[in-house]
């Protein structure tokens, strides 16, 4: 058992005991109230730069496997727990979360006083940091606060696929171009049920290259970073947006950071909140229905409600915060949410934007 501490840029330490890969793990400490779903979690790659404190006090108890995973690899930089379960009872597990988290290269603290990290987190708000072996403090805490802050920072190229790849089922109905800001599994599940042939394309793709594709919808995915610094992506989608471009009013669909790179888009403002929402369990309300749904949520940013364009209307808004979750075009087949609807917390509270999308695309067929 290797001794291993977790340093915050403004001085504060928390003892522990390594697990996973021994090394060492830079980036935003944030807490994610989630009580499972720890290896879906850190296969988010919402989740790159960031380390992860989750708040349910013991995890690993159910071990991992090969196939519950968002993508290809961990992108989260490290995880804190307050206990780490050594053993774990589930049947479709095939190895520990300590196994799996060496087989990636990444480091874990276990034994954290979690509740006084969290309560830090909360007053203060998310902060750099660092889990480590290295035992000099004085050390560690110069190299957290060198670690670059998120804001500024476009981290959607870090995670974006390389290649433009097509997943379909048979007979597919639509064709659906997905931007890959670091999108995740389930969202191209989703689409595939839903009758669609999704080509993902990575996050630099213009705006004249989607075109090219015919597509009859647009995903603007989920990812880590700020907004603003995703320029490119931004660009494009004022184009995107724009039927006096385009020739016609293409249905768009966005997820979380597509939500937000939407709204910059066409005129809305964004920011970075102090905490951010990370969890399984942020009841949201539609407010064109009335009706509450349960939401998994992981951004550290968010759209400004205050100065929001006229040609936009708020759909939906977090009951923890009154901050905007969704919103949709008043003239234009376009909508957004800042919550993940592929997740299942509610189980299927959120299902019916699936199907909007969807229907949006075939009433221009």
């Amino acid at each position: 058992m290797t001794k291993a501490r977790l340093v915050l840029e403004n001085g504060a330490c928390f003892e522990g005991i390594a697990f996973g890969h021994m090394g060492e793990a830079q980036g935003e400490v944030v807490f994610n109230t989630s009580h499972t779903g720890y290896q879906e979690i850190l296969s988010d790659p919402s989740y790159s730069g960031q380390i992860v404190c989750m708040t349910y006090p013991l995890i690993g108890n159910y071990g991992a496997n090969r196939h519950d995973v968002e993508s290809e690899k961990v992108w989260a930089s490290g995880l804190i727990v307050g206990e780490l379960s050594r053993y774990y009872s589930y049947f479709r597990a095939e190895f520990g979360l300590a196994d799996y988290l060496n087989a990636h290269g990444i480091i874990g603290i276990s034994g954290v006083d979690t509740r006084r990290l969290v309560r830090m987190l909360r007053e203060e708000g998310a902060m750099r940091g660092i889990i480590s072996t290295e035992t000099n403090i004085a050390i560690l805490v110069k190299k957290a606060q060198a670690i670059p802050n998120m804001s500024g920072q476009d981290l959607a190229c870090r995670v974006t696929c390389r290649n433009t790849f097509t997943v379909k089922d048979t007979a597919p109905l639509f064709r659906v171009v997905a931007y890959d800001f670091g999108i995740k599994q389930n969202i191209l599940r989703k689409l595939v049920q839903a009758g669609c042939e999704v080509t993902v394309v990575p996050a630099q793709t213009t705006a004249e290259e989607v075109l090219a594709m015919n597509p009859d919808g647009i995903l603007l995915s989920n990812g880590p970073g700020d907004p603003k610094a995703v320029r490119y992506a931004i660009e494009a989608v004022k184009t995107l947006t724009n039927p006096k471009k385009t020739g016609r009013e293409i249905p768009i669909f966005g997820i979380c950071l597509g939500h937000q790179i939407l709204a910059l888009a066409l005129g809305a403002e964004t920011y970075k909140l102090k905490f951010g929402h990370h969890g399984s369990n942020h009841p949201v309300k539609n407010v064109l229905t009335g009706k509450i749904e349960i939401t998994a949520q992981n951004h550290g940013f968010a759209v400004k409600l205050k100065n929001m364009p006229k040609v936009l209307e708020l759909t939906h808004l977090n009951l923890y915060d009154q901050t905007v979750e969704g919103f949709r075009h008043k003239k234009l087949p376009i909508f957004s949410v800042q919550y993940h609807p592929e997740a299942s917390p509610g189980p299927h509270d959120s299902q019916y934007l699936f199907e909007n999308f969807v229907q949006l695309m075939a009433e221009r067929q």
